[in-house]
């Protein structure tokens, strides 16, 4: 018997080849249109949400600031020692961070160099699990190595990549920086401001960059904010000195009491 196959009427040939004919989540034109990017906004969160509850992560401690600030071991720098800093300050949060297999108090950086690596890197090196919200750049920014690997998540828009910055922050730790340090640190200011989230501890490192950038009586002097707007930060020195203002802000001084679960 013959085994030969009839060919394909040439205009069902046209539709299995029409862009229109393909499974929509294999069409790869049409999800990187303008008229998918609710879509694709929507995968964005999920994706990192799936990620995160996978990993069993309930709450988070966000750290900002330069990318610009090297390791003092390679490179002499200014501001340095806040490279370490911020390194000791993820390492004080060790007692707190694992219990009963869920993760609390995990870092959570924006996954590049500078004080982000050395936030990740204090809490890798003592085993920890940490985070890394990476984004897409006009210059390529690469992933930091101390990313744990499962938890290094790579966003296309700021808006998502904000939203899971505080979706499970009980904390904000600000080194100095630049604009998008700043960039954060005032949006984080203004949904406690407007009670759009619960008053948690925004802690800012470096009490002399920080007095300088912003001159924070001013601002109440002349009526911008007022007093207790203005203490909504806690300013410190240290690494550690910022890990003692959130822990004793959850009554966690002593590591073995119970960390507080998220609403």
């Amino acid at each position: 018997m013959s085994s030969s196959t009839t060919p394909l009427d040439p205009r069902v040939a046209a539709i299995l080849d029409s862009p229109g004919y393909r499974i929509a989540e294999t069409d790869t034109d049409f999800l990187g249109s303008d008229a998918a990017r609710p879509a694709r906004l929507l995968i964005e969160f999920q994706r990192a949400e799936s990620t995160l509850q996978d990993a069993h992560i309930e709450s988070t401690v966000v750290v900002f600031g330069s990318a610009r600030v090297p390791d003092p071991a390679s490179a002499a720098h200014r501001w340095g020692r806040y490279y370490d800093e911020a390194r000791a300050f993820a390492e004080a949060l060790h007692e707190v961070c694992t219990r009963d297999g869920c993760h609390n108090f995990v870092i959570v950086t924006g996954g590049g160099p500078g004080i982000m690596e050395a936030a990740n890197r204090g809490a890798r090196e003592r085993g920890d699990p940490t985070v890394g919200l990476n984004i897409d750049l006009p210059r390529e920014q690469l992933p930091n190595p101390w990313i744990s690997t499962n938890l290094a998540l790579r966003f296309r828009y700021f808006a998502l990549r904000k939203m899971h910055f505080m979706q499970r922050a009980r904390a904000l730790v600000v080194f100095p920086g630049g604009y998008g340090t700043f960039d954060e640190l005032f949006e984080a200011l203004t949904l406690v401001q407007t009670g759009k989230i619960p008053r948690i501890p925004i802690v800012l490192v470096g009490r002399e960059f920080w007095r300088r950038v912003v001159d924070w009586d001013f601002l109440v002097a002349e009526g911008f904010i007022d007093a207790a707007e203005r203490d909504l930060c806690t300013f410190v020195e240290s690494g550690v000195e910022a890990a003692a203002v959130i822990l004793r802000h959850y009554g966690l001084s002593s590591p073995s009491k119970t960390v507080p679960r998220l609403p």
